[in-house]
Parts: C-alpha cells; sequence; structure tokens
C-alpha cells in the first residue's frame, strides 16, 4: 500500500488542527487540576522534606526525613503564578496520552498499513517513558540534588528560597527528564524507519556521550556542573539501552526475514 501524500497546506493545516486539540486537552484538565494546585505543591516540596542515605547495614539507598526549608514568596503575585505553574505541568503532564495520540495522527498518513497498527502501544510506551523519567527525577534526583545544594558549604548560611525560583527548578527538572527518558523510543523509531543502524550507534558512542553532556548543561535549570553530570549520565545510560533493543529488533527481524 502507498504513503498517503499530501500537499503543503494541507499538512499545515492538520498541524494546526492537531495542536489545537492538544492545546485544548490541557487547557480543558487545567480548569480541573487548578483547584487541587496547593495538594500538587505540597506533593512538590518533598524534596526539601526528605534527603537520600546510603545505609551502610543495607545494599539500597533510602529515604530520611529532615527538617524542611522554609520558602517564602519575594512579589505580590509570585506565589498565585506558582499554583498556575504547577497546575499547568500537572494538566500538561495529564494530557500526554492525547498529546502523543494527535502527534501520531499527523505523522501516520506518510506511515505504511503495516506499520500504523503500532499506534497504541507507541502512545503507551512514550507516555509510560515520560512518566517514569519525572518519576525518577522527583524520587531520586532532586532529593539528592537539593540535599547536595543546600548543604554544600552552607554552614554559616541559612538559605531563604523564594517559592517561585524553587517551583521553577524542580518543573525545568522533571520536563526535562521525562523527555530524555524518550530517548530509547526515539532511537528504535529512528531505527526502524532505517535512518541509523545499532553499530552507527555504537560506533558513535563518544560523540553522543559529549553531546549527553552539553545536552545535561543546556536542559539543567543551573549552570553547575553538579546538575549537569545528574542529566547527563542517565542520558547515556538511556543511549545505551536504546542501541540493546535496536539491536534486538534488528536480529529479529533479520530471523524473520
Amino acid at each position: 500500500m502507498e504513503k498517503l501524500k499530501l500537499p503543503l497546506t494541507e499538512h499545515l493545516a492538520e498541524f494546526r488542527k492537531r495542536i489545537f486539540i492538544s492545546l485544548g486537552s490541557v487547557l480543558f484538565i487545567l480548569l480541573f487540576v487548578f483547584n487541587y494546585s496547593e495538594k500538587i505543591f505540597d506533593i512538590l516540596t518533598l524534596p526539601l522534606k526528605s534527603e537520600l542515605r546510603l545505609d551502610s547495614t543495607n545494599p539500597y539507598i533510602h529515604m530520611k526525613e529532615k527538617p524542611p526549608t522554609s520558602l517564602v514568596f519575594l512579589a505580590p503575585a509570585e506565589a498565585f503564578w506558582m499554583h498556575f505553574k504547577v497546575s499547568f505541568v500537572a494538566a500538561l503532564l495529564l494530557s500526554l496520552p492525547v498529546i502523543f495520540y494527535q502527534l501520531w495522527k499527523f505523522i501516520s498518513p506518510g506511515l505504511l498499513a503495516k506499520e500504523k497498527k503500532y499506534v497504541v502501544p507507541i502512545v503507551f510506551f512514550a507516555t509510560g517513558l515520560f512518566a517514569a523519567g519525572a518519576l525518577f527525577c522527583f524520587l531520586i534526583i532532586l532529593p539528592f540534588a537539593m540535599t547536595f545544594l543546600l548543604g554544600y558549604k552552607t554552614g554559616n548560611i541559612v538559605p531563604m528560597i523564594s517559592v517561585g525560583s524553587y517551583i521553577d527548578f524542580c518543573l525545568k527538572f522533571i520536563i526535562a527528564f521525562g523527555a530524555i527518558f524518550e530517548l530509547p523510543l526515539a532511537i528504535i523509531f529512528l531505527t526502524r524507519l532505517g535512518i541509523v543502524t545499532p553499530k552507527t550507534l555504537s560506533n558513535n558512542r563518544k560523540y553522543a556521550v559529549l553531546c549527553a553532556f552539553i545536552g545535561g548543561a543546556v536542559l539543567t535549570p543551573t549552570p553547575d556542573a553538579f546538575n549537569q553530570v545528574l542529566m547527563a549520565v542517565p542520558i547515556i545510560i538511556l543511549y545505551e539501552i536504546g542501541i540493546l533493543i535496536s539491536l534486538i529488533m534488528q536480529r529479529r527481524k533479520n530471523k524473520t526475514s
């Protein structure tokens, strides 16, 4: 079956339609979750109330409660915008299945019939990977980062963090980690299209490591090397996972062909 070819104007109209549907989904959910913005904010302050510790008697990292750091707001509208930001990001995360589905609907006319059957698995895994990245960041990276940053040579300094700065720091980290956890899916997709091969990806591993650290510097909300490493290491691991899965899929395809 031949791929469907559309003129540029129809592509633009279709793209605009998919964007409107995605934005409509986000705005509709935003109206609902805004009523729960205070509860969402309480959840986001957990990294300030706990820290990661490695127990010497047990081979695992566990959470330990600590005295919470107080947050302040420095402008009259800062508290309001904080509630709006957390509500918007929550609405965006809850709308991910709709957004990924609309993205798939936009690119599906250029795919073969046998390729379109992957719509449900791709939407499911794309949403799951983003959620896993956000959860990994919130449960592991943020508590570790806050413990390190607020405790690094601050014995004679009292932290006074504005609520807007803290929320921006957390949300940017969460969204960035959710995005980079899509890397294995992107690698698998490019491999299926024949744009890259597992061998090519393996041979260019050193460039991938370099790009991981550059991406870590760009995506992290602060310019320090510590947060850059926190971002770069998961990118490298996810890159290797993507190569491994692509290699397995390629071998299965070779056996069946």
